[in-house]
């Protein structure tokens, strides 16, 4: 951009006597009779007749240092979805862990899974039992494992009997039979117990990682990534997210706690989820019935 003044135009009218009415970053001198201002986006300079006088300050733009650049919409919906994915991924995972916990407990019905967490000491290294040896339930209340080097019999024997299945292993020479006794009602009420504790563990475990989202989303509004009705709302979805896997331990849980029930409890329960659908199906003065 150039102005440029001279005696034939009226503007040079103007008294030069007295200040410019431009404002600059520094001080300069005049003399001559045109005046022109040249401006860029780098480079500021005042002419004075025939004489080009610079500002004693030149603005290097292009040398800024402490840039700020701010996070496009695209690597904000990779971290909320990154987010997102841990949180489901380590929900799922909690879940598995509940339901591996209670297939180690051993209830009236035969199980593999029963065997799961045992270790033998395989020529110096434990190593886990269903590595080693096939485990099978030929029947309801019997355990069949076969190893796939027979010379491991003796320390297989040995790991089960060390262990806190409660049952003593049979060894021919060739398998391992393990006889699955029943439950006792003192033993249903303790399983009855530990299986309570369990569950609680993962419902905690699973509001620890709502937790831990949450403060990333907090995370992300403090850098001003995200807005305060942006955290809201995905606050609303991880609470969703988290009662649905809370409803999936409980369906682990009372899956669980039917496994450990006589045969006449069975029965029972049956009987009562029946009046209770009944109830729920035609709304009249009837009993609800539970446990």
């Amino acid at each position: 951009m150039t102005i440029a003044l001279s005696p034939a135009t009226p503007a040079y009218q103007r008294q030069l006597t007295h200040k410019p009415f431009f404002c600059f970053l520094g001080k300069f001198r005049t003399s001559g009779n045109v005046v022109s201002l040249s401006a860029s986006a780098n480079y500021v300079s005042l002419r004075v007749g025939a004489s080009r006088l610079q500002p004693p300050v030149k603005h290097a733009w292009g040398k800024r240092r402490g840039i700020v650049r701010c996070a496009t919409i695209e690597e904000i919906e990779a971290e909320k979805s990154l987010i997102e994915k841990d949180v489901k991924e380590r929900m799922e995972k909690t879940v598995e862990t509940v339901r591996s916990n209670f297939n180690s407990i051993r209830t009236g019905r035969a199980s593999p899974a029963m065997l799961d967490k045992i270790e033998v000491d395989y020529y110096g290294t434990p190593i886990s039992l269903k590595s080693i040896a096939q485990i099978s339930t030929p029947d309801a209340s019997s355990i069949l494992v076969q190893p796939y080097d027979k010379s491991s019999l003796k320390s297989i024997e040995k790991a089960i009997v060390n262990s806190d299945v409660g049952m003593t292993p049979n060894n021919d020479g060739e398998v391992i039979r393990l006889a699955v006794p029943q439950l006792t009602s003192d033993r249903r009420k303790e399983l009855s117990k530990i299986v309570s504790k369990q569950a609680e563990e993962g419902k905690v475990a699973i509001r620890n990682i709502r937790r831990d989202a949450l403060k990333a989303y907090e995370k992300l509004e403090k850098e001003k990534k995200l807005s305060e009705d942006n955290v809201k709302d995905l606050s609303s979805d991880l609470q969703k997210v988290t009662d649905e896997y809370m409803k999936k331990i409980d369906t682990v849980f009372k899956q669980k706690e039917k496994e450990r029930l006589s045969s006449s409890e069975k029965t029972l329960l049956l009987e009562m989820e029946y009046y209770n659908a009944a109830a729920a199906a035609f709304p009249c003065p009837m009993l609800i019935l539970s446990i």
